[in-house]
């Protein structure tokens, strides 16, 4: 039986925490393992963790002892995993009971699967479901190919092996650390969609990925980007020459502009359509 891994970064999310929790419990499969790494949290996170799964030994807490960021931590939870399949869940989020379920299921009937992806809910504070994030659509995975406008977002489901073949999320990062998992797991083979939610995101005040750090974020996902055209020995996209270096953001979201124009999407829509003939 494929056996799962959930792995979660932490860091001063215990007051949301117990949501998360009640999720995994939840699931209606069963083969399933929870790897935690706190990253040095400065309030009561880990004491509240513990009480909750002090007596589930499917749940592992282990802990950074200076605070090493989400790249760092993400990178680490992956070296505790044991299971088939991997997804990362933010302690802050929560998933629905089927998700495991139904994700493993796609990979038992397709083995040359590299990842499942699938829609999310975007929620309030509470957790309460407001509107699916309309971003995730099925994509044409090639190698130009960058997530970028954002297409492939949680629940990102891959496996393990096929994680291990890359170089792995880089630990320096300290956003968009997600994209980078994205893009160098899509390199290795082929990624089903499941339009239908199985994540619940929530937003909050104190997210990492709220408007505050959003200019951050920017900066690192065209880092991530150019350290992806590389990786690919891409030397020019629609003409433009890639640069050697990375010098701005914008002049790396420029070589992706064509990718948005009509023809271009019009031409996307196709081959997503051909390809699953």
């Amino acid at each position: 039986m494929i056996k799962f891994s959930i792995l979660i970064a932490h860091y001063n999310n215990g007051k949301y925490f117990k949501e998360c929790y009640q999720s995994l419990i939840n699931q209606t499969y069963e083969n399933w393992e929870v790897i935690i790494i706190d990253d040095a949290s400065t309030d009561h996170s880990v004491e509240m963790i513990q009480s909750l799964i002090k007596n589930d030994s499917r749940f592992k807490l282990y802990h950074n002892i200076i605070n090493q960021g989400c790249g760092f931590t993400k990178a680490a939870c992956i070296q505790y995993a044991q299971g088939d399949l991997c997804a990362y869940l933010d302690p802050d989020d929560a998933i629905y009971p089927e998700a495991l379920e139904k994700t493993v299921h796609e990979f038992i009937h397709k083995n040359d699967l590299a990842a499942v992806y699938s829609q999310m809910r975007l929620c309030d504070e509470n957790l309460t479901p407001k509107s699916t994030y309309a971003g995730t659509k099925q994509i044409y995975n090639n190698r130009y190919f960058f997530n970028c406008p954002i297409q492939v977002a949680h629940f990102f489901v891959f496996k393990r092996e096929t994680y291990l073949r890359t170089k792995g999320i880089n630990p320096n990062l300290k956003n968009a650390v997600d994209q980078d998992l994205y893009l160098k797991i899509l390199e290795q083979g082929e990624v089903k969609y499941l339009k239908e939610p199985l994540y619940l995101y929530r937003i909050h005040s104190h997210g990492i990925s709220q408007d505050k750090a959003k200019q951050s974020a920017k900066e690192s996902f065209a880092r991530v980007i150019h350290e992806t055209m590389k990786r690919r020995g891409l030397k020019a996209i629609n003409n433009k020459t890639v640069p050697e270096i990375f010098t701005s953001s914008q002049e790396i979201f420029e070589l992706l502009n064509y990718q948005n124009n009509r023809i271009e999407r019009l031409i996307s829509k196709i081959k997503v359509t051909l390809d699953s003939i």
